[in-house]
C-alpha cells in the first residue's frame, strides 16, 4: 500500500503547490473518527495511481496557517490542487467512487 506523506505549513509550498502531478491534500485530525474511513480510501487510491497522484496529509491541529489559508472547517475535507491551484474540494465521508470520481478527470494516463 502506498504511503501517504505528511506535509507541514511549512512544507506545504513544496509538496504541494510545486508538484508537478495532482495532489489531494488530506486534512484531519487524530480525534476525527471519518477522517481514518477517508484514510484507508486515500491509501488504497495512492497505490492505484502511483505515478498520476500525490496524496499528502495535513493535521489540522498542529499546522493552523495551511488550514487557515484553504478555510477548512469540517473533517475529513480534501483538496484537489493541479498546477499548484486548489481545483475540487470534498468535505465529509465521501465513499471511495465518489472521491475517485472527483480526481479521475485531473489525471493524466
Amino acid at each position: 500500500m502506498a504511503m501517504l506523506v505528511s506535509v507541514t505549513d511549512n512544507s506545504f509550498d513544496a509538496e504541494v503547490l510545486k508538484c508537478d502531478i495532482p495532489v489531494i491534500a488530506d486534512f484531519w485530525a487524530e480525534w476525527c473518527a471519518p477522517c481514518k474511513t477517508v484514510d484507508a480510501y486515500l491509501a488504497e487510491i495512492a497505490a492505484q495511481f502511483p505515478e498520476q497522484l500525490k496524496v499528502v496529509k495535513v493535521d489540522i491541529e498542529t499546522n493552523p496557517l495551511v488550514t487557515s489559508n484553504y478555510h477548512v472547517l469540517n473533517l475529513p475535507t480534501l483538496i484537489l490542487f493541479k498546477f499548484g491551484q486548489p481545483v475540487e474540494r470534498m468535505v465529509g465521508t465521501l465513499p471511495k467512487q465518489a472521491i475517485l470520481d472527483k480526481i479521475t478527470p485531473y489525471l493524466d494516463s
